[in-house]
C-alpha cells in the first residue's frame, strides 16, 4: 500500500506558489464551498478525524470520519474515505498493469517512484488514461459496494515529481474520469495533496481535500481557498499539528499520525488531535 507523500515534497513549487500559501496561512476561510459532485454527501466540517490507510481498527472516541484502504471495510455509524492509489502502481503490482501502462523512461525503462517502489502508471495518452481509470473505477464500485461514501484517490501530484514525462493537464484528464464514475456511484472525491492544482477543483470535479503535511508546510489556506472548511488534514510531525491547528483548529478536521499510519495496538502507533 501506498500510505503517504511525508518527506516528498514538490522541488518545482515557485517562490510565488509559497508566498501565497504564507499568505493564505493568515487568512480566514470561507465556511463552505461549492460542490462539483451533485448530490453527494460531503464529510462533515471541523469533525473528529482518524486516518487508517495503513490498517483499520475501531476509531478513537469522538472520531466521525474515517479513511480506510479500499480492501477494507468502512467503520459503521461513520463517513468513510475508500483509500485507492490511482495514479501509481502498489509496490509489486506491475503484472497487474498491462505493460504499455507502465511509464517508462527514454531508455524504455519503468519510471518508479523510488520512495515508495511504487511504478508510475502512464496517463499521457486519452487511450491510456480510459484503460487504466476502468481498472481504478473498478476499485471505486467496489468502494461504493461496501458502503463508503467517498473515494481518496492517492498520488494526484506523481507529475510533479516526474516534470519530464508528466504534466498537470495529464492529471487533470485523468482525475476528471475517476471523479465522474464516483459522482455516477455517489461518492464524493478527495483532492489528495496537490495545492497547485486545488484552484482547479471546479475543473476536476473534486469535491473536498485530504492535504497531508499542509500545516508543515503552510499550505492549508490554498486548500481552504478551494475547499472552505471541507479539507481533512493529516500532519505527521509536532510542528505539523501544532501549526494547523493554531491556524484551523477551530474549523478544520485536522490528527497527526505515525508516519507508516499504524493501526491502534502496534508499536508505531500514534494518534494526536487539537
Amino acid at each position: 500500500m501506498s500510505l503517504n507523500r511525508v518527506l516528498r515534497r514538490c522541488t518545482t513549487a515557485t517562490a510565488a506558489l509559497a508566498a501565497t500559501a504564507a499568505a493564505c496561512l493568515l487568512a480566514p476561510a470561507p465556511a463552505t464551498a461549492s460542490t462539483p459532485g451533485s448530490g453527494v454527501a460531503l464529510p462533515p466540517p471541523h469533525a473528529g478525524f482518524d486516518y487508517q490507510i495503513g490498517g483499520a481498527y475501531t476509531p478513537p472516541a469522538g472520531v466521525r470520519v474515517v479513511s480506510r484502504d479500499h480492501a477494507a471495510a468502512p467503520a459503521p455509524g461513520l463517513y468513510n474515505l475508500c483509500y485507492v492509489n490511482a495514479f501509481q502502481a502498489q509496490p509489486g503490482a506491475e503484472k497487474e498493469w498491462d505493460k504499455d501502462l507502465l511509464l517508462r523512461d527514454g531508455d524504455g525503462d519503468v519510471v518508479y517512484d523510488g520512495e515508495w517502489g511504487e511504478a508510475v502508471l502512464d496517463i499521457r495518452t486519452a487511450n491510456k488514461r480510459q484503460r487504466i481509470a476502468a481498472k481504478v473505477n473498478g476499485w471505486i464500485d467496489g468502494c461504493a459496494n461496501k458502503g463508503f461514501q467517498a473515494v481518496e484517490p492517492d498520488n494526484y501530484d506523481t507529475y510533479t515529481r516526474f516534470p519530464d514525462l508528466l504534466q498537470a493537464s495529464h492529471a487533470k484528464a485523468f482525475i476528471k474520469l475517476l471523479s465522474a464514475h464516483a459522482h455516477r456511484e455517489g461518492l464524493a472525491v478527495a483532492q489528495k495533496n496537490t495545492p497547485d492544482l486545488a484552484a482547479s477543483r471546479a475543473e476536476t470535479g473534486l469535491d473536498f481535500a485530504v492535504a497531508e503535511e499542509c500545516g508543515e508546510w503552510n499550505e492549508c489556506g490554498i486548500y481552504t481557498d478551494a475547499f472552505g472548511a471541507h479539507v481533512l488534514v493529516v500532519e505527521y510531525s509536532a510542528k505539523g499539528l501544532r501549526t494547523a491547528c493554531s491556524g484551523w483548529g477551530d474549523r478544520l478536521s485536522i490528527v497527526r499520525r505515525d508516519v507508516g499510519v499504524s493501526p491502534a495496538g502496534s508499536a508505531e502507533y500514534l494518534r494526536q488531535t487539537c
